[in-house]
């Protein structure tokens, strides 16, 4: 990463992104806690939503387009309302929601997929029109190893498992800065 992130930072960033997904579901305007130093740069951000440690929504922005404490506000927001795999959180489950949080560095492309180290790297795949992306902690998860991690990433963009042996596959790799409400 090209910056570190303060416990105090971490806490912002998780108070900001349970804001954010309570003043939706009350119809009012967030108050969110003041963004200090590195929350002002622009960078990549996921917001991943567990329920009795069962994923219940993740939505992220690869690309820096915007500050972080902004990117994580949107992410959350649309994690818990807009990710096409579950139904829209409730008023009566957010209480028993867990946020994490995954700050990205910028995306490296890699011509050898021996660079992957697992549990440090997550992958953006693409190939023609398809593309896929694993967070790093996907593979810890789960128990993967590298060629897993890799098979599981092209049948996240919808392609076969072997599409990242193709010499018309660019894989990028980057790293998070992961932390959460049960361990921030």
């Amino acid at each position: 990463m090209e910056f570190d992130i303060t416990p105090e930072e971490k806490k912002i960033l998780l108070q900001t992104a349970r804001e954010a997904i309570a003043a939706h579901l009350e119809k009012r305007k967030p108050r969110y806690p003041a963004a200090t130093g590195t929350l002002k740069k622009k960078c990549g951000a996921f917001v991943t939503l567990h329920k009795q440690d069962n994923l219940r929504g993740c939505i992220g922005f690869i690309i820096a387009a915007k500050p972080l404490i902004e990117t994580v506000q949107e992410a959350a927001k649309s994690s818990a309302f807009n990710d096409p795999r579950f139904p829209a959180l409730t008023a009566r489950e957010l209480d028993d929601i867990k946020i994490e949080i995954s700050v990205l560095s910028p995306l490296r492309r890699i011509e050898n997929t021996e660079e992957i180290q697992v549990g440090v790297h997550g992958i953006m795949l693409k190939n023609s029109f398809y593309s896929g992306l694993l967070l790093p902690q996907v593979a810890i998860d789960y128990g993967w190893d590298r060629e897993t991690f890799l098979t599981h990433t092209c049948y996240k963009a919808g392609l076969p498992g072997d599409c990242w042996h193709s010499k018309d596959t660019e894989i990028e790799v980057f790293s998070a800065i992961v932390f959460s409400e049960a361990s921030p």
